[in-house]
């Protein structure tokens, strides 16, 4: 079985939820012009348009067709996850999200949902994570970004949602934000390029060493694009816990991590599998986005690896991790 465990998702459901139901959320606004429906979460700038591919139902599975992929693992929409809304409003609209999310998948067995959280809130985060594993959620994408630009993911009160997503066992994609604060990366595409990649290293470098990977080991915390980069600087961060008291050993950490193969690169590839395993490395596309692999099992059959390595790459510890029949 070939399964793609990064794709993205706004169900046509939720778009006629959000139109049905959304201005019950006053802080919500609901901005649908001819470039497409944007949201502007409390006082949070309007977020991009939706684009048609993020919907298009028909259109992905045409694609999953012809790439020969049998499951997709598929979050919602990072720039929609509402984490800028008050703590109950952030709630709601999570848990209508997640609503959307989990019918397409009841009408679509081919998509594996991950589901969306209100991580602004612990508790809260920790409830809707808890009732969505008992729903047939397989875990949760999250942002690296809980309350917007500066925020952190090993901050004490989003303790109950790590014990929750421990005591679960449910997998926590940690996915990088559209807007994480960095000035610098708005010229020359360098937001794709390497915008993603730095938010991505800077959330999961910061779990690592303060010890929520090894802590909360039963989660499973998927980091996509190479683990953020985390293999790279390994050495250093290693070297950084040598000589900082109080920190957690990176190089456990990230035995512990899973990612995927959105690295355009075999050599990049090749050098991710080496520092963490071909199984902790999975196939993916991040569809429908231009930034991704959207012919994702072409790198892995340039990479030179072992026929077990690629069989655990393009499906197998992905059937495993994500509990797929």
């Amino acid at each position: 079985m070939i399964i793609d465990t990064h794709g993205h998702l706004v169900p046509p459901d939720l778009l006629a939820a959000i139109r049905k139901d959304g201005p019950k959320l006053p802080s919500l606004k609901i901005i649908d012009n001819d470039a497409g429906l944007a949201l502007a979460f409390g006082n949070a700038k309007p977020t991009r348009p939706a684009m048609k591919g993020l919907s298009d139902v028909a259109g992905r599975l045409a694609w999953m067709q012809k790439q020969g992929i049998d499951a997709q693992v598929n979050g919602g929409w990072p720039d929609w996850l509402g984490n800028d809304l008050p703590a109950a409003d952030g709630e709601t609209w999570c848990r209508m999200v997640n609503e959307a999310l989990l019918s397409t998948a009841r009408s679509e067995p081919k998509f594996v949902m991950l589901a969306a959280l209100p991580m602004q809130d612990g508790a809260r985060a920790a409830a809707v994570l808890k009732a969505a594993m008992a729903q047939g959620f397989r875990g949760a994408m999250i942002s690296t970004l809980p309350r917007g630009i500066g925020s952190v993911l090993d901050a004490p009160d989003l303790d109950p949602f790590w014990k929750a997503a421990d005591d679960t066992g449910a997998v926590i994609h940690i996915h990088p934000a559209f807007e994480a604060g960095e000035s610098r990366v708005h010229d020359y595409g360098l937001a794709n390029g390497v915008g993603r990649v730095s938010d991505a290293l800077v959330a999961v470098s910061r779990l690592a060493m303060s010890g929520h990977v090894t802590r909360y080991r039963n989660a499973k915390i998927f980091v996509p694009i190479a683990a953020g980069g985390l293999p790279i600087v390994l050495g250093r961060l290693k070297r950084t816990h040598d000589i900082t008291p109080g920190t957690s050993d990176p190089v456990e950490a990230l035995s512990l991590l899973y990612t995927d193969t959105i690295e355009h690169d075999p050599r990049v590839l090749r050098f991710v599998i080496e520092m963490m395993g071909a199984d902790r490395v999975m196939l993916g596309s991040d569809m429908p986005f231009p930034i991704g692999d959207h012919e994702p099992m072409t790198i892995v059959a340039k990479a030179g690896l072992k026929p077990d390595q690629v069989a655990a790459i393009n499906g197998g510890t992905a059937q495993k991790l994500f509990r797929i029949s």
